[in-house]
């Protein structure tokens, strides 16, 4: 599947899932029983129907809305320019979880990378996240140790207090920010990012919102600090492939699961898919996502790169001539793997709403929304909500991967292995 474009290449993995599986055109998918009914072939459903098949030799069938597999990871080789690229924006595997270290190892060789993003504040290129050079680059200072980078934070912070003049934890996003970094940094990076990205500002989400974001008090200009941080060599595509190529495991691309649920016939179920498309029925508020649109840009006679990393972030809404910049960052897979072409291509990232569901929004409303919507899966009889749709929470891909084999490790610790 590596030199097809998306389109093509959803054709290539019908065909390669039905190969692999052992379904093929005159068979009818439907009409056979299964141990397990997994809805979404991203990691969750795949981790979960691998496990099966692997360590108790039980049967899946995966039902999958796309023309693909892979979810939001499924890459291909671009065929204008030779080059690998995502479709739904970049993914750098890092993970401090030696169990899913080990895990992914079976399924690819993996190239050692440490992922630096820039952004440009100001027209300057500093390191995101926050450090030494940042500090120095667009303050003109000259902090040199994390000492002085420590002291430059502490004068620029903001403590907040309760009623008791008490110090408090930060009640939302921008707190988070201006505890952390202060009001100038907040000003020039943090808060026209977030609104480009989320359509509201800091104080209008949680915490968690940016709690995610490092700073450092160093020159460390990595973007992760997991100890366990690499591309794999084939692309994740052909890791979904040798994932699902078990004879036990049947994927189904290209179908609603709620066109055929009536057609099934498996003693449990995985729903990886949104928890309130599931509970459509129910005329609740649909719960909140922000999406991407990615608009593809090819370069010819580049055999160069476009800009200095694979990621430039662009926080500000304007440009230092004044000019609107309504995207958030812009990807140039050429950098990933060091690969080679007289062209380049990459990809202007917009944040918006609709599409394909992305990051939930972490604020109250949501928040009381989508417990009703858990309290409802926890009733729902045979089923397992399971990865970040159904959860209605963004998890990185090594935490997807975690929290699926430790669903599996739950729901199997009565069973036989398949060679027990």
């Amino acid at each position: 599947m590596d030199d097809t474009t998306p389109k093509e290449a959803a054709k290539t993995t019908t065909a390669t899932a039905g190969d692999t599986t052992t379904t093929t055109d005159k068979e009818d998918p439907f009409s056979k029983e299964y141990d397990n009914c997994i809805v979404g072939a991203g990691l969750s459903g795949s981790v979960i129907a691998e496990n099966y098949a692997t360590h108790l030799g039980q049967t899946s069938l995966i039902i999958e809305k796309r023309t693909h597999i892979g979810g939001n990871c499924y890459d291909y080789t671009d065929t204008e320019t030779g080059i690998r690229v995502s479709l739904f924006g970049a993914h750098l595997f890092h993970t401090r979880h030696e169990r899913v270290w080990e895990y992914v190892q079976r399924f690819s060789e993996w190239v050692p990378y440490e992922h630096q993003v820039l952004g440009i504040v100001n027209g300057k290129h500093v390191p995101i996240p926050v450090t030494i050079d940042t500090v120095n680059t667009l303050f003109d200072e000259k902090i040199e140790s994390t000492e002085e980078m420590d002291e430059w934070l502490k004068k620029e912070q903001v403590t907040f207090y309760d009623e008791d003049g008490e110090e408090r934890e930060a009640e939302n996003s921008e707190e988070v920010a201006l505890m952390r970094v202060g009001q100038r940094l907040y000003d020039l990076m943090f808060k026209p990012y977030t609104f480009k990205q989320w359509a509201k500002y800091p104080a209008e989400l949680g915490p968690e919102v940016l709690s995610r974001i490092p700073v450092r008090n160093n020159h460390d200009g990595r973007y992760f600090s997991d100890p366990h941080q690499a591309l794999p060599k084939d692309g994740y595509t052909a890791i979904f492939d040798k994932m699902l190529s078990s004879p036990k495991i049947t994927v189904v691309t290209n179908t609603d699961y709620f066109e055929v649920r009536d057609k099934l016939k498996c003693k449990r179920l995985y729903y990886t898919g949104p928890v309130d498309s599931y509970f459509a029925d129910l005329g609740w508020p649909k719960l909140e996502y922000r999406s991407l649109s990615f608009e593809r840009v090819v370069k010819d006679n580049t055999p160069g790169y476009f800009q200095p990393a694979s990621v430039v972030n662009h926080p500000q809404a304007t440009d230092v001539d004044g000019k609107e910049v309504d995207f958030t960052r812009i990807v140039e897979y050429k950098h990933l793997l060091n690969q080679t072409s007289d062209k380049t291509i990459y990809f202007i990232e917009r944040s918006k709403d609709g599409g394909e569901p992305y990051y939930p929004v972490p604020n109250d409303e949501n928040k009381n929304l989508y417990k009703r919507y858990q309290e409802m899966a926890e009733k729902e009889e045979g089923v397992t909500f399971v990865g970040r749709l159904a959860n209605y929470k963004y998890f990185n891909m090594d935490d997807a991967i975690l929290n699926a084999l430790e669903l599996f490790d739950k729901d199997t610790k009565d069973m036989k292995t398949a060679t027990g």
